[in-house]
């Protein structure tokens, strides 16, 4: 029963929240109203004159109405107009302390009012405080005047009352604004991540296909003089790169549009994949060993998404820098992280067969440490290769 009760509390409460503040502001202002009217609460709100009170007749009760209406609906639109409905309010609050009119909860919408114009005036902040102060000046000297048993301290009390209130508003406007701020900065954050993102996943895919196009077509070249009959083979082999470079650009601009990741998620590179990119390897002339320890288990996207690259980095540079040495491809799978080991036997070259932007392995290494992993790389001694190896944690999901 109690957890309905609270359940249904909250469910008001953000369904209060997400209306429109001109909606609330009026549903507020009707509030006030009817409590200003209501015998039982109508004598309750803030009072700084006491003067004697007057016999209320018929003028007097239509004027004490009016004012008790002014001090309360322009409370309907203290989120829009906050300079107005302060200055309206305040007006009427002050012809009603020095009418000596009877207590009205209506005053309260002062108090209201004040709130309202600290936390959402923006412009002449200073002026109309400024403004305010001096009305409530004369306001105190009138009372006095008028005979009102109010003292300095009396007056200056209720004063920094009305002080704190405003501070307390505009306490809440600079919360505001330090939040929208906050979030802004990390819409951008997040923007600049995925930008970076996007630009490892760029140079993943083109590097990798276009050096294996590149290695593909120079065989074919070299066929062409030497074994014409395979060199269609080649060709065949420079189509189906292509196919696939285009298949992962596709997927990686489906992502940039709104609705893109959801709907092209399942095309994107996964462990499963690895066999092909292999393969892949393979016809472009490079004799890769490929063994797979343990058992493959269902991971998380982006921990199989790494995996592949990890391979497809390690493989470029294979094709980049030792065209037809052999690699080997070590994939173990443990309960609690993935472990890639890829080893190119024999010399490196000094001029690689497509030059190299330098990000490939450090912007993997980003990628990797993103996951709480780690990524080494480096060559052999003796010149007797180059390894790559990296650790992925991922529990299987």
């Amino acid at each position: 029963m109690l957890a309905s009760t609270i359940s249904r509390l909250r469910t008001t409460l953000t369904g209060w929240h997400d209306l429109p503040s001109s909606t609330k502001d009026s549903a507020l202002a009707a509030l006030v109203t009817v409590l200003a009217f209501a015998p039982t609460v109508a004598h309750l709100g803030p009072e700084i004159g006491d003067l004697p009170r007057r016999e209320t007749n018929g003028i007097g009760a239509v004027v004490g109405a009016a004012l008790t209406l002014a001090m309360c609906l322009p409370l309907a639109v203290r989120t829009r107009m906050p300079g107005v409905c302060l200055s309206v309010i305040g007006a009427a609050f002050a012809a009603s302390q020095m009418l000596g009119h009877p207590d009205t909860f209506g005053k309260v919408g002062l108090l209201l009012a004040l709130y309202a114009a600290g936390a959402h005036l923006v412009r002449v902040r200073r002026r109309l405080a400024a403004a305010l102060t001096a009305g409530y000046l004369i306001l105190a000297l009138v009372l006095h005047n008028l005979g009102s048993p109010q003292q300095f301290p009396d007056f200056l009390a209720f004063y920094l009352v009305l002080v704190v209130i405003w501070l307390a508003g505009t306490g809440m406007r600079r919360r505001r604004a330090d939040e929208a701020e906050r979030r802004q900065l990390a819409a951008e954050v997040a923007a600049s991540a995925e930008r970076a993102r996007i630009a490892r996943d760029l140079h993943d895919v083109v590097t990798h296909h276009v050096t294996a196009m590149v290695v593909q077509a120079d065989a074919a070249q070299f066929l062409l003089d030497t074994a014409p009959e395979r060199t269609g083979t080649g060709l065949c082999a420079i189509s189906d790169t292509g196919r696939r470079a285009l298949t992962e650009l596709r997927t990686l601009l489906g992502i940039l549009e709104a609705t893109g990741e959801s709907r092209t998620a399942d095309r994107t590179p996964t462990m499963g994949k690895v066999a092909d990119l292999v393969e892949q390897t393979r016809l472009s002339g490079q004799p890769v060993e490929w063994t797979e320890q343990g058992e493959q288990l269902p991971r998380s996207l982006d921990v199989e998404l790494t995996t592949y690259r990890v391979v497809q980095e390690a493989l470029t540079n294979a094709l980049k820098h030792a065209t037809g040495n052999p690699t080997k491809v070590l994939i173990r799978h443990d309960q609690e992280h993935i472990e890639i080991e890829v080893i190119t036997v024999g010399p490196i070259a000094g001029n690689p067969v497509t030059p190299s932007g330098g990000r490939g392995l450090t912007g993997l290494r980003e990628r990797v440490r993103m996951l709480s992993g780690d990524l080494v790389s480096g060559a052999l001694p003796d010149n007797g290769g180059f390894r790559v190896w990296a650790m992925i944690p991922g529990s299987p999901t």
